[in-house]
């Protein structure tokens, strides 16, 4: 048993077959698994699934894997990074098939996280004093895709490594509550922040609830904090950098949620520029662990 928000959860474990690959000799190995998440969220996700085939198919009574399956299936590679080999054969589907459910499950779930205005109206309605950003880095494969000035675009030098940019924002208690779009990791938070996060956080910062950034993010503008650069600063200038370090030290701990509790973000060997969606697949699943969606 866990406890969120004041409401005892039942925390179930979902189990599944696992069927080995067939091999020439007669003896072949068949056991059970388990999944350490709550059968709610599955049984949640594989509803999304089952009312996005309504919509979309023509037949879906003819598809080659159950709602749940599917659900099962995105689920385990999200938390767990299983590969897809693996979860295709395990849910007796093809490769070709386990990659199509795969993207099309992360597509669904990520609909369902609304967006940064609707975030921080809600924010505002709760009595949220600030709000946080900031940029992590998901790595991925290497990528040979060049810029316009013939630099390695996915490739980003502050973390040495090649990823996407994804830019989050998290309520004062450091939980995240909204994920940017990918940019490639080239790019720098400020231009990622005033493309995806900053025309919702001016009207947010005008209505009470600023944001607190760390000092890549100096000139955003007016409503974004940042601490001030310099040595031999000023005793109140700081004072306001120690205040507002403090401040954003919760915020630190939205991207150890994601990269612990979801093995997939560790590093994605899919296409890069579908890193949005995962991550904000992985918020969703968060927030609903959480309990409240």
């Amino acid at each position: 048993m866990a406890c969120r928000e004041g409401t005892r959860v039942r925390w179930a474990r979902v189990g599944f077959d696992q069927v080995p690959f067939p091999g020439p000799g007669p003896h072949v190995l068949s056991y059970r698994a388990t999944l350490d998440v709550p059968t709610e969220t599955v049984a949640r996700i594989s509803g999304w699934l089952q009312a996005h085939r309504r919509r979309g198919d023509a037949r879906p009574w003819q598809r080659a894997a159950t709602c749940w399956t599917q659900a099962i299936l995105v689920v385990r590679w999200l938390i767990e990074g299983t590969d897809i080999p693996v979860l295709a054969r395990d849910a007796q589907i093809s490769q070709a098939t386990g990659y199509r459910y795969l993207h099309e499950a992360i597509d669904v779930i990520a609909a369902r996280a609304p967006g940064l205005p609707e975030v921080l109206a809600q924010g505002h309605q709760e009595g949220w004093e600030y709000v946080c950003l900031d940029g992590t880095l998901i790595q991925t494969s290497r990528s040979s895709v060049k810029s316009d000035a013939g630099h390695d675009l996915w490739y980003s030098g502050k973390h040495r490594s090649h990823g996407g940019n994804i830019q989050v924002v998290t309520d004062p208690t450091g939980f995240p509550v909204w994920t940017s779009p990918v940019e490639p990791g080239s790019t720098h938070d400020i231009t990622c922040a005033r493309a995806h996060a900053l025309p919702a956080l001016y009207p947010a910062a005008a209505a009470g609830i600023p944001t607190l950034a760390d000092k890549g993010y100096t000139g955003a503008g007016i409503g974004i904090h940042v601490p001030l650069k310099g040595r031999n600063l000023a005793i109140d200038h700081k004072a306001r950098n120690l205040l507002l370090t403090g401040l954003r030290a919760p915020a630190e701990r939205a991207n150890a949620l994601f990269k612990t509790g979801f093995k997939a973000l560790r590093r994605i060997t899919v296409c890069p520029w579908r890193i949005g969606n995962i991550v904000t697949a992985a918020l969703v699943i968060l927030t609903m662990h959480r309990g409240r969606w």
